[in-house]
């Protein structure tokens, strides 16, 4: 009897008859769903136009992707612990796309694999979801963007590229961030000792955009060739600024402007960088009673949506707190510099799926809930949409199993 029954499962299984937990199986892991959101054929594209798999026999830039994303997801913080954690779960991988990895082979390619490929997978995850993040809550059709920087501290005797202070290293992404769906979209390393002004050049805008930073930004020059190419900027003026009023507009209908005026440069250097009129706006903020005075070249928009766009800019350090606390950019896998990108890049495109699953959610997830949830069912089989939509929905039964022959 037992024979026949060993006969009869083989042949449902030759003829891809589902037996068992047939809802389990026929889906891939959560780890895996994750991964298909990553179209292949584009990735394939950029790894061939960089040739970043030309000297690595066994460890394609997939498996390195797919390893960085594993401790990323899992909070990883040494190479031992991706390699035994990756092994632990070695018949699961082949659904992945890749195989075992030691953590030698990690090490190696962390040091010597092009950061730049992962910089284009980067941006090639943002274009798709970016299709799917909503637009940001503001009355206007421009797009709006904040810039700002993160310092990351470093030991200057491991890091010795990453000059900072005397006994101090350290280095600063820089980001701009859209505010259709909070998300990323240009992203540069530099060293800690460089302003956050020398970056701003490589956060490229276009005409119309809206675009918010804090003082730590001010360049009148700057600011000039905003106004020349119709892009509005949102910003803090300086205590000390040099400036002589030509218009008083009328406040008296907001409660918490207590001035809109459109100035001109006065300083010697400041007028003969910029010499065009600005709008200085001064703004009581609600919870403190403090006022802050703002500097913007939109001269048509009320002045509480100028002071709400700027009470916006917040979002971004939000943004820097939540990578902080919930992906591994405090403590590295390598020392080089192109490591440190390596895994920089890589925890921008964790944030961006999971913003994606986010966006495709009807569960109100955060990225602090899904980091919490995600690396507990990283390799078990369900539905992914299903489970986003339904986190706390209990799995259908399995099927009974039925060995009950097909015939074609």
């Amino acid at each position: 009897m037992s024979d026949l029954r060993g006969i009869m499962i083989l042949a449902c299984r030759l003829n891809h008859f589902p037996i068992g937990r047939s809802d389990m199986r026929k889906h891939n892991s959560i780890f895996g769903q994750i991964l298909q959101l990553i179209s292949r054929y584009e990735f394939q594209k950029i790894v061939s136009e960089h040739a970043s798999d030309r000297y690595y026999k066994k460890f394609s830039t997939w498996d390195h992707m797919v390893s960085m994303l594993f401790a990323q997801l899992t909070g990883q913080d040494g190479l031992r612990g991706i390699e035994t954690g990756m092994a632990s779960h070695m018949s699961k991988l082949y659904h992945l796309g890749s195989h075992h990895i030691k953590r030698s082979t990690l090490s190696y390619a962390n040091t010597n694999r092009d950061h730049h490929v992962f910089q284009e997978i980067f941006e090639l995850v943002l274009k798709d979801v970016l299709k799917k993040a909503p637009r940001h809550s503001f009355p206007f059709p421009n797009d709006l963007y904040s810039i700002d920087a993160t310092t990351i501290d470093l030991c200057l005797s491991m890091f010795d590229w990453a000059t900072f202070r005397e006994k101090k290293g350290g280095i600063k992404v820089h980001v701009k961030l859209n505010h259709s769906g909070y998300l990323p979209s240009v992203v540069t390393v530099s060293t800690a000792k460089q302003h956050e002004v020398t970056q701003i050049n490589k956060m490229k805008l276009k005409t119309g955009d809206v675009v918010v930073f804090d003082r730590g930004y001010t360049d009148f020059e700057q600011y000039a060739n905003y106004c020349d190419e119709n892009i509005y900027f949102v910003t803090r003026l300086k205590k000390n600024a040099n400036y002589k009023i030509t218009k008083r507009n009328d406040v008296s209908p907001y409660d918490l402007i207590s001035s809109d005026h459109i100035i001109e440069p006065c300083g010697f250097y400041t007028k003969k960088k910029c010499p065009m009129k600005l709008r200085r706006i001064r703004v009581k903020d609600p919870e403190t009673g403090k006022y802050i005075v703002l500097l913007t070249n939109h001269m048509k928009w009320t002045p509480d949506l100028i002071a709400a766009i700027y009470k916006d800019r917040w979002q971004i350090e939000i943004f820097f707190k939540t990578m902080k606390q919930n992906l591994k950019i405090k403590s590295f896998l390598g020392t080089s510099r192109n490591a440190v990108c390596i895994q920089i890049w890589i925890a921008m495109i964790t944030y961006l799926l999971l913003s994606y699953l986010k966006f495709l959610s009807r569960y109100p997830w955060t990225i602090n809930s899904l980091m919490n949830v995600v690396p507990l069912l990283l390799f078990s089989r369900r539905c992914l949409l299903d489970w986003l939509n339904e986190p706390f929905e209990s799995p259908p039964p399995p099927e009974e199993p039925s060995y009950q022959m097909v015939l074609w």
